[in-house]
């Protein structure tokens, strides 16, 4: 996949967030199934990011640590700063589903 794709799927779904948090004058017959939805959009491609993320560090960390063993601890951090990409979408869907 490549940039573009990642940067059009973002824009489409920044697009169709805008609606469901449009304020209307009665209650939309599905609101639920929208709220439920973008929560588990909100989830899915905060994980699928994160998942990039820590393949593409976990890949450089082992190529730094066959070169010299000592950068193990540097690369660790780095690795769960990624991961919090995921717990950041969780969190987000969490206020979405309580809102």
């Amino acid at each position: 996949m490549n940039k573009k794709f990642f940067a059009t799927l973002f824009m489409m779904l920044t697009a169709g967030a805008v609606s469901v948090f449009a304020q209307g004058t009665a209650p939309a017959a599905g609101g639920d199934a929208v709220k439920y939805l973008a929560a588990a959009i909100a989830v899915g491609v905060a994980c699928i990011g994160g998942g990039i993320a820590v393949g593409k560090i976990g890949a450089a960390a082992m190529g730094a640590m066959s070169e010299n063993a000592e950068l193990s601890g540097k690369a660790l951090p780095f690795v769960g700063l990624a991961e919090g990409i995921c717990l950041w979408g969780f969190l987000v869907a969490l206020f979405i589903i309580i809102m």
